[in-house]
Formats: structure tokens, C-alpha cells, sequence
């Protein structure tokens, strides 16, 4: 039962979407770049700057998960150095890799999954809420900082850094939080329609680029190795760091949820937007985004007899 909700509700809507995309990719033969770039320059940041400007960020809590969530991403991003050593990845594998693991798809996944399970405790989803929070700036630095690294060093990632919308989007929304400063509707508007628009189009451009991938390319060891860490490792890691917290209750149930998403469909969008393994990031995410369907249901089912 609560396996066919967890999957009609999260699972389907998505791949409903990619699978538009695939569709329309078919047939008309999008400019995947173009697209890839109207995401990453106008709609991403209009998202993120929503997200920020909009959350209610209870302060105990924040504190609370804040140094959780710090150790938790440094123990995966060691794990992801450690493995893509032993794997003999070169430079632009290791980064997709590391991405795949570090970076959770905590927004278009990991809400609806939360509103679902934390209807009768708000808590449940606000604590999802200050990881979106927390995966976008990791994503936005320590995944961005990857894939540019994989093509620059130095100076230059620093620069490529600093020009990301995204980056200014992230700052501004916060502060603005933080200051309580109100914005005028004309301006709201036109902001808030385009973090709408940004779910469906980055889906869409998913799809897009799984219809330009060979099928039988999907499955290799790259990428199984990926699902494994982002759906088992991680939610293994999450789970030793709470028992070593002393976290219980909803908020272990939260943060222990939070930790078995897939991997984040951003991951995949800016690996295109900077040309770095787009396929292979493409197809992480989709093959990490079905097997989660059998995955994510179990870790919520184990935190309910963990965590009551």
C-alpha cells in the first residue's frame, strides 16, 4: 500500500515529465544547450532566490541539524574522493560521480515525499525544507566547483564561480529573508512565475537528453556504483550519524529520510550547461531516480520502527 503512494504520487509525476521531454526531443530536436541555458541563467536562480526569500527557518532547529548536516556531507564527499580513486576515473567521470553521490535531489522529490509522510507535523517538513536549503548551496559550491575543475584550475574557478547567477540569486534571497525586506508585487510576480516554470523545463530538458542516449548504455559500473552510494551509502552514513548525535524523534526520522533521495536533477543540468559527461550524469539520475522508488520506501519504513 504505502508503496504504490510513495510511487503514484513522487515516482510518476516525474518520469511523466522526463518522459515528455524524451518525446518532444524525438520529434522536434531541441537546441539542448540553449535550453540548458535559460535554466541555469534565469529560471534556477529565480527558484533558489524564491526558496531562500520564502522559508521559515526555525532557529532551534536550524541549530540543531546545521552541524549535522556539515559532517554528513564531508563524510560523503570523502567517501566520493575515496571510491573515484579506486575506480581510476579520469577527471570528468570522478566529478559526476562525486556529484551523484553528494548531491540529493532534496527539492522536487524530497518535498512532496516529506508533505506526504509529515502531514500531521509541520516540523517534518520544515527540517526538509533547511536541507533543500542546505543541498543548494552545496550544490551551487562544492558541485559546481567539481565540474569546472574537471576543465579549469585556479583563478578561473574562482571567476566562473562568482559570475553564477545562482551564487547571487542564493545571497540576495537570503539576506532579503533575514532583513524582512518586502518586495513589491510587479517584481515578485514576474520572479515567482519563473521558479514555477523551473521544475517542469529542467524535467523536460531530462528527458530531452535521455532520448539522445543509447539504452543499452545505461547500466554500467559507474553508474550502479552511483545509485548504491546516493540510495544505500548515504542513508547508512545518516543513520550512524544520528545514533552518534543523540537525535530521535521527528527530527531523526526527518533528517534520516532526507538522506535516501536520488541524485539531484541539477547534477545533471549543469553537467550539460558546462559539457562535463552530460550523458552519464543523465543517466545517474534516472537510474538512481527508479531504483530509489523500492529504496526510499524502505529507510521510511525503517524510521518509523527506529524513531517513533
Amino acid at each position: 500500500m504505502f508503496i504504490g503512494t510513495i510511487f503514484f504520487n513522487v515516482i510518476i509525476p516525474i518520469l511523466i515529465l522526463i518522459m515528455i521531454g524524451a518525446v518532444l526531443q524525438r520529434k522536434f530536436s531541441f537546441n539542448l544547450r540553449a535550453i540548458s541555458n535559460l535554466i541555469t541563467y534565469c529560471l534556477m536562480p529565480a527558484a533558489v532566490f524564491i526558496n531562500l526569500y520564502e522559508t521559515e527557518i526555525d532557529v532551534q532547529v536550524l541549530l540543531e541539524i546545521i552541524g549535522y548536516l556539515i559532517v554528513f556531507s564531508l563524510l560523503l564527499i570523502a567517501v566520493t574522493i575515496l571510491l573515484g580513486k579506486l575506480l581510476k576515473l579520469d577527471k570528468g567521470e570522478s566529478a559526476i560521480f562525486k556529484n551523484s553521490i553528494s548531491l540529493i535531489n532534496s527539492g522536487n522529490y524530497g518535498i512532496p515525499v516529506s508533505q506526504l509522510l509529515f502531514q500531521a507535523n509541520p516540523l517534518g517538513i520544515s527540517i526538509q525544507i533547511i536541507v533543500m536549503v542546505f543541498q543548494n548551496i552545496l550544490t551551487y559550491t562544492y558541485g559546481l566547483y567539481n565540474l569546472i575543475s574537471a576543465t579549469k584550475s585556479g583563478l578561473e574557478i574562482l571567476k566562473s564561480l562568482l559570475k553564477m547567477p545562482i551564487i547571487h540569486a542564493m545571497l540576495l534571497g537570503g539576506l532579503l529573508n533575514w532583513l524582512h525586506v518586502p518586495i513589491p508585487g510587479p517584481i515578485y510576480a514576474p520572479i515567482s512565475h519563473l521558479s514555477d516554470a523551473f521544475l517542469a523545463i529542467a524535467l523536460i530538458l531530462l528527458g530531452a537528453q535521455l532520448a539522445q542516449i543509447e539504452l543499452q548504455t545505461i547500466v554500467n559500473r559507474t553508474i550502479i556504483l552511483s545509485s548504491v552510494g546516493r540510495l544505500i551509502i548515504g542513508p547508512a552514513v545518516s543513520l550512524l550519524l544520528i545514533f552518534l548525535f543523540g537525535i530521535d524523534g521527528v527530527v531523526a526520522q526527518s533528517l534520516f529520510i532526507a538522506s535516501s533521495f536520488p541524485t539531484s536533477r541539477n547534477s545533471s543540468t549543469l553537467a550539460l550547461e558546462y559539457d562535463i559527461c552530460p550523458d552519464l550524469a543523465a543517466q545517474t539520475v534516472l537510474f538512481s531516480t527508479i531504483l530509489s522508488a523500492i529504496t526510499v520506501t524502505f529507510v521510511v519504513y525503517l524510521s518509523t520502527v527506529l524513531f517513533v
